[in-house]
C-alpha cells in the first residue's frame, strides 16, 4: 500500500464532481468475442452515443488495432493535426482480449494522431481497461473533442451507464489518479479490483511524448498499479483534451465473459502452454523473476546495449543494472500478472520504495518495473549505472505521464550535445548535462513536469530539439541528424542496430516510428545469420511485422509467443516463428470466434490493417520513402571515437565485405567509405522490402495490392489514384 505524506480527501473530490452528460444502455452478452458496438464520446460537445459494428468491419479490420484505425480514419481528415478537436484517442481490447485461460490476453490497443509524428500511432498496453471495456459492452471507445474544463469519463459496466463528469479536484499525476478512482468508484474495498482507469500526468501536458497509464488493482499489495501505452505521445493528447481519467467499472468477471464458441478447446491448449511455461521459463528468460530486465546483460554481451546515445553497445559497469540487481529489488513470491490467468507474471514491482526527490519526496510507493527498455535508456544510454536512479526516474516518468523510451533517448541526445559544446551551462540553466549526470537528469524530469527551464526543451523530443538547436545555437544540422536517434519524429527504443541491416529496416520501416514491436530481427540477422540476402531480410520484414500486428488486432501480449518456447522449438523448420505457438493462436482464435482460419489468413488479417495504416500515413502527408530514412548512427559509426572503438571490425568489413583495402587510409577516409557502403545497403533493403510488401519504390501500396486485400474502399482508392496520377 502506498503511503502518502499528504493524503487526499476522497469526499472533497467526489463532492466537486458535476454531471455534464449521461448515457444509458442495455447490457448484453458478448457474441464470440465481440460486443458488436463501439462507444463514442465527444468531451467538448458532451455527446455520448453507441455505434454499431458491421459484419464488413469485422471481416476487414477484425478488431483491436484494426477497429481503432478505421474509427480514427472516419473521424479525421487530411488536414487534421494532433491537437485538432476531431483527433481521437481510440482504445480497444481485440477479439481474443480478456480470455482468462491463455497467458497474455489482457492487452489494450490505443490509437490516435501522434503529437510526435503527426501520423497515426498505435500503442499496446497491459492492465484491465481493455477487457473491462469490452465486457461492459463495447468493442472500442472513441474520445473526441476538447473539454472546456477537466473531466472524467466513467463507464459503469454493471449498470449500463456512461457519464462525463467535471472533475476540478481530482489529481492529475497517475499514481494518485489510479488510487483515487478506486476510492471514488468502488462500492467497497473488495470492489477496487473492479476499477480500472486511463490517465496521463502533469508532464504529459508539457511535452510531446506523454504516455497513457492503464491501471489494475493489485489486491495483495492493496495498490492500483500502472502499465503504460508509452509510444507516440498519446498522453499528451489526453491532457490536450482535458481528460483527467477514463474509468471503467466491471465486477462480473467469469471464465467466459467473451461467450466463446469452444471454451473446452481453449482450456486444453492453455493447460499445455502453462505446463510449458512452468517447465521452461527459469532456464530460458526467467520472466517470472525479472521480467524483461533479463535482457540487460544479454544485450551487453552481444554489443547491442545502447550506451552513451547509442555510440557503443556495451559498458564495463553494466553489471550494476543487470538482472541479478533487479531480481533482488523486485518483490518475489507475489503473483505479478497484469491480467487474470497470465502465469508469465512478468509485471515486476519494486515495493516499499521511499522517494528521494520531487513533489512526492518521502512518500513510500510501489513502482512497476523497470522494464528492459527503461533500464537500458536510463542506465547505459544516459551513462547512469545506478539502479536507484533508474527506479526513481521510472516512478516519476510513469506518474508524470512520460514515455521512458523517449525521455531516456532524448536525454542521451542532450548529453552528447552537451559534451560536443552544442549545449553549455548557460543554455541549460546552469546544469552540467554530461553522460552520467544523474542528479541533473532528475532535475530535468521535474522541470518537464512543471513546463519550466531546459526540461521543457527536452520535452520537445529529438526531432524538434534538432530544429531548435540549429536555429538558436547554430548547431551543425548534419551532425544532429546523424546522432539524433529518431525516425518519423519518434525516439528509438533501446537496441544498437549498426551490425544488423534487417533491424535497421525493422526500425526505419515501422509504420509509427522506431519501435521494436514490429520486428526484432537482430539475432536472426546478426548473431545467427539466418537471413543473409536482401530477399531473406525482406521476407523477414514482411512476415514478422505482419505477425506482430496480429497481436494488436487480437488484444494479445507478444511475450508468451517467443519469450518462453517449447523445449524442442530449435528442432522445427522455422524456430524463429515458434510454429507451435503460432498454431495455438490460430486454434484459439477459431475457438473464440467459431471461424476456421489458418496461418495464412492470420497474416492476411494483419496485412489488411497494416496496409490501411500505411495509406493512412500517406493521407496525412507521411508514409513515403522519405519518412523511412534513419539517422546514420543507426547504420554505422558517426565519429572517429566510435570507429576506433571497433576498428578491427570496421576495417575487416571494408576489406572482406566490400573489397576496399583500408590499409594506410586515415580514419576519416575509412569512416567516409564505411558510410557510403552502409547507406547504400539500407536503400537496397528498402527496395527489397517495398517490393515484397506490394508497394511501389516510394513505399506506397499499389492499387492491385489494396484490391487483393479487400481494403479498396472508395476513399482509399481515390487517395491512391491521385498519388499514382501525380507520379
Amino acid at each position: 500500500m502506498n503511503k502518502y505524506q499528504n493524503p487526499y480527501n476522497v469526499e472533497k473530490i467526489k463532492k466537486a464532481h458535476k454531471l455534464l452528460a449521461e448515457f444509458n444502455y442495455d447490457i448484453e452478452p458478448l457474441d464470440k468475442g465481440y460486443a458488436n458496438k463501439t462507444l463514442y464520446i465527444n468531451v467538448g460537445e458532451k455527446i455520448i452515443k453507441s455505434k454499431a459494428v458491421s459484419e464488413q468491419m469485422k471481416a476487414t479490420f477484425t478488431g483491436g488495432r484494426g477497429f481503432n484505425l478505421k474509427l480514427l480514419w472516419d473521424a479525421v481528415n487530411e488536414n487534421t493535426k494532433w491537437d485538432s478537436p476531431e483527433n481521437e484517442i481510440v482504445i480497444a481490447a481485440g477479439v481474443m482480449g480478456g480470455i482468462t485461460q491463455y497467458p497474455g490476453t489482457g492487452k489494450s490497443i490505443v490509437c490516435g494522431i501522434s503529437p510526435l509524428t503527426g501520423a497515426p500511432v498505435d500503442s499496446n498496453v497491459g492492465g484491465y481497461f481493455g477487457p473491462y471495456l469490452k465486457f461492459s459492452g463495447w468493442d472500442a471507445i472513441e474520445i473526441q473533442g476538447i473539454a472546456d474544463k477537466d473531466v472524467i469519463v466513467f463507464i459503469d459496466g454493471d449498470k449500463g451507464v456512461v457519464q462525463i463528469l467535471e472533475a476540478p479536484e481530482d489529481a492529475v499525476d497517475s499514481h494518485l489518479v489510479a488510487d483515487q478512482m478506486c476510492d471514488i468508484f468502488a462500492v467497497n474495498e473488495a470492489d477496487k479490483k473492479s476499477i480500472t482507469s486511463v490517465s496521463a500526468g502533469t508532464a504529459s501536458g508539457n511535452s510531446f511524448y506523454g504516455c497513457l497509464n492503464f491501471s489494475f488493482y493489485d489486491r495483495r499489495r492493496k495498490v492500483a498499479r500502472l502499465k503504460q501505452a508509452g509510444r507516440g505521445g498519446l498522453g499528451t493528447l489526453l491532457r490536450k483534451k482535458k481528460v483527467k481519467a477514463i474509468v471503467c467499472r466491471f465486477s462480473q468477471l467469469d471464465a467466459n465473459n467473451n461467450n466463446v464458441a469452444d471454451l473446452e478447446k481453449i482450456k486444453k491448449i492453455s493447460v499445455e502452454y502453462h505446463r510449458e511455461l512452468f517447465e521452461n521459463d527459469d532456464s530460458q528468460c526467467d520472466m517470472r523473476h525479472v521480467g524483461t530486465a533479463h535482457l540487460v546483460e544479454i544485450m551487453d554481451d552481444y554489443d547491442l546495449l545502447p550506451t552513451h546515445n547509442f555510440k557503443f553497445g556495451k559498458h564495463e559497469k553494466t553489471g550494476k543494472i543487470s538482472s541479478p540487481v533487479w531480481r533482488k529489488m523486485f518483490t518475489q513470491g507475489i503473483p505479478d500478472g497484469c491480467w487474470y490467468g497470465c502465469t508469465m507474471q512478468c509485471a515486476k514491482c519494486v515495493d516499499g520504495y521511499t522517494l528521494k526527490t520531487g513533489p512526492y519526496k518521502g512518500d513510500v510507493v510501489s513502482i512497476d518495473g523497470p522494464e528492459y527498455e527503461t533500464a537500458a535508456a536510463f542506465g547505459a544510454n544516459m551513462g547512469i549505472f545506478d539502479p536507484h536512479f533508474v527506479v526513481e526516474a521510472n516512478f516519476y516518468c510513469d506518474t508524470y505521464g512520460i514515455d521512458t523510451i523517449s525521455w531516456g533517448t532524448s536525454m542521451a541526445f542532450v548529453m552528447e550535445c552537451y559534451e560536443n559544446g552544442i549545449l553549455n551551462k548557460e543554455r541549460t540553466g546552469g546544469y552540467e548535462l554530461n553522460f552520467g549526470s544523474g542528479e541533473e537528469a532528475m532535475e530535468m524530469l521535474h522541470q518537464m513536469a512543471k513546463g519550466e527551464g531546459f526540461g521543457r526543451i527536452i520535452g520537445l523530443g529529438i526531432h524538434r530539439m534538432k530544429e531548435f538547436f540549429v536555429k538558436e545555437y547554430d548547431a551543425d544540422p548534419q551532425f544532429l541528424q546523424d546522432i539524433g536517434m529518431e525516425c518519423k519524429g519518434m525516439e528509438y527504443s533501446e537496441y544498437v542496430t549498426k551490425e544488423s541491416l534487417a533491424m535497421q529496416g525493422g526500425y526505419g520501416l515501422a509504420l509509427k516510428g522506431p519501435q521494436h514491436d514490429e520486428a526484432w530481427l537482430i539475432f536472426m540477422d546478426m548473431v545467427n545469420n539466418q537471413i543473409p540476402t536482401f530477399e531473406d531480410k525482406a521476407e523477414a520484414l514482411h512476415y514478422f511485422p505482419m505477425f506482430r500486428t496480429w497481436f494488436g488486432i487480437q488484444g494479445l501480449c507478444k511475450l508468451p509467443w517467443n519469450d518462453v518456447e517449447p523445449a524442442d522449438n530449435a528442432e522445427t523448420d522455422e524456430p524463429a516463428k515458434v510454429p507451435k505457438h503460432v498454431q495455438n493462436y490460430v486454434d484459439i482464435f477459431n475457438a473464440v470466434t467459431g471461424r476456421n482460419i489458418d496461418k495464412q489468413e492470420l497474416i492476411l488479417q494483419s496485412e489488411r490493417v497494416y496496409n490501411f495504416q500505411r495509406i493512412f500515413n500517406y493521407r496525412l502527408g507521411f508514409g513515403t520513402r522519405e519518412f523511412d530514412q534513419i539517422p546514420y548512427r543507426s547504420v554505422g559509426p558517426v565519429t572517429v571515437e566510435e570507429y576506433l572503438s571497433r576498428e578491427e571490425r570496421y576495417d575487416g568489413q571494408l576489406q572482406d565485405k566490400w573489397n576496399w583495402n583500408p590499409a594506410g587510409k586515415t580514419v576519416e577516409a575509412r569512416l567516409k567509405k564505411t558510410r557510403e557502403f552502409r547507406e547504400d545497403a539500407y536503400q537496397k533493403l528498402c527496395d527489397a522490402v517495398y517490393e515484397r510488401r506490394g508497394w511501389d519504390n516510394n513505399g506506397i501500396p499499389t492499387i492491385e495490392k489494396v484490391k487483393e486485400l479487400g481494403i479498396d474502399f472508395p476513399d482509399v482508392i481515390e487517395i491512391l489514384e491521385e498519388y499514382y496520377r501525380s507520379k
